[in-house]
């Protein structure tokens, strides 16, 4: 049964009453499942708890719509598979999900983000989004059928201040992303202040572009469960106080949720090669970590630029990662034997690493010196500690970091350029990844290396102090 709530509630705070003198304006309240609809830009919206747009629905947001997510419900948008979003903005009338708190007081996980399900390949058999309850199973195991399936658009859109532990060790994202097809649209992005991670894929196919990782509490990149899309021109900055107790990395990448292989026949041949592995791949990324000067941090929950596990097999192109207290971590010997295979890559990145000793790592039963000759042998690495000269010799401005000021301190127009300097130029897209099906004509040949070159992509339509701001 479809349901669409339409109510009036008065935004003050919790303790507001229909007395108030001055209450703001009413939001018209969504709750349940979503009957096909537009939202308007001409009204304010209200997610209250779970909210669905299921099998055969259609929720179209217009350029410059806000939806609030209510904080005590902890209000979440689900996807459904064979649901769909339309969320078109624009560079002048982005569209915004963010918290239904007052500005000064919103904080990160105020509400449970976005999920958005759909039918391509996944690893795992019929897996089930965490968080949400009862279980919504997403993907298709084992199959290609429904590679090229749609679930909308999400171009000029921001999500701030959600991602929440819905119950114990099950937490929603910014953006949630569960067998999601690259029939979908997703580009112009950017999550700020979460509670989990920026932007996790669980399996599927969809690309991306554009994609802006801000504040986050967890991961920025999370991708397992078999992922094979694209992303290209990505931002990564990080707040030195917001990192969680899990350990806190730019790229966080597994195969699945345990080291297991994927299911073999008598003879030992994996049955699923072409379904079986974690094989995104990133080109064009800047990583801006949470130290600006100096080799250490006091919040010892930040970890790793490139965190690599359980098997995982992604590629990682023409980016840049500076700023974290550790470089690159192959936490099994499984993930260091698919590289050394050649089902991942990481080829003509730039790493600068805050000591020597934590540059390179490996877990239980990796050698961390082959970590560091996998990786030395196709990319550059520059020795810290990090500092303004260094960063600047990048072509990095020292000031896109937040350094010692407050989270709701960052510059409001920050430009990240990069006309000079060693990311200026170097760029390669050689490497046969680039030219496998369904990466072949995806990623556009550029000259830098990390999210920018002369363009400014973030300006006009971001927020870096999603905190203050008034919507």
């Amino acid at each position: 049964m479809l349901v669409f709530f339409a109510g009036t509630f008065y935004a003050c705070s919790d303790s507001s009453t229909n007395n108030d003198p001055d209450p703001t304006p009413d939001f018209i309240e969504l709750s349940g499942n979503l009957s096909t609809q537009t939202l308007t830009a001409n009204n304010r919206y209200l997610l209250r708890g779970q909210v669905f747009v299921r099998d055969g629905s259609v929720l179209t947001i217009e350029p410059g719509t806000v939806i609030f997510g209510d904080k005590r419900t902890r209000a979440t948008l689900i996807i459904d598979r064979g649901g769909k979003i339309i969320a078109d903005g624009t560079r002048e009338n982005p569209i915004v999900f963010t918290s239904a708190q007052e500005p000064g007081v919103r904080d990160r996980g105020d509400w449970g983000g976005l999920v958005i399900l759909g039918r391509a390949n996944v690893n795992q058999p019929e897996p089930a989004v965490e968080g949400v309850t009862p279980a919504v199973i997403f993907g298709t195991t084992h199959s290609r059928q429904f590679d090229d399936d749609n679930s909308g658009i999400l171009r000029y859109v921001r999500v701030e201040f959600g991602g929440i532990e819905l119950s114990p060790n099950n937490e929603t994202n910014s953006i949630t992303m569960g067998g999601v097809g690259r029939g979908t649209i997703m580009e112009y992005n950017m999550v700020s202040f979460g509670g989990d991670d920026g932007f996790e894929w669980f399996g599927g196919t969809v690309n991306g572009r554009y994609l802006i990782s801000h504040a986050m509490w967890d991961d920025d990149f999370d991708c397992d469960y078999g992922w094979s899309g694209n992303v290209q021109f990505g931002l990564i900055i990080r707040y030195p106080g917001f990192a969680d107790q899990s350990q806190s990395n730019a790229f966080e990448c597994d195969n699945g949720p345990n080291d297991n292989d994927q299911p073999r026949d008598e003879q030992g041949n994996i049955l699923f090669p072409d379904y079986a592995f974690t094989t995104g791949t990133f080109s064009n990324v800047t990583v801006i970590g949470p130290i600006r000067e100096g080799a250490t941090i006091s919040n010892g929950n930040y970890a790793h630029a490139i965190d690599l596990r359980r098997r995982a097999s992604v590629s990682i192109f023409n980016s840049v990662f500076t700023g974290f207290p550790r470089g690159l971590r192959m936490n099994q010997p499984s993930v260091l034997e698919n590289f050394l295979a050649g089902r991942g890559s990481l080829e003509n990145n730039v790493m600068v690493y805050a000591t020597e000793a934590n540059a390179f790592l490996g877990g239980s039963g990796v050698d961390a010196a082959a970590v560091a000759g996998l990786w030395n042998e196709k990319n550059t690495t520059i020795a810290g500690p990090f500092s303004d000269a260094l960063h600047t010799q990048l072509g990095l401005n020292p000031d896109l970091f937040f350094g010692s000021r407050l989270a709701d301190d960052y510059p409001s127009n920050p430009d990240f350029r990069v006309t000079s300097g060693t990311l200026a130029s170097g760029a390669s897209f050689s490497h046969p990844r680039f030219s496998e099906p369904n990466r072949a004509g995806f990623f556009q040949p550029v000259n830098f290396i990390g999210g920018f070159g002369a363009d400014n992509w973030t300006e006009g339509w971001t927020e870096f102090d999603p905190v203050n701001r008034e919507y």
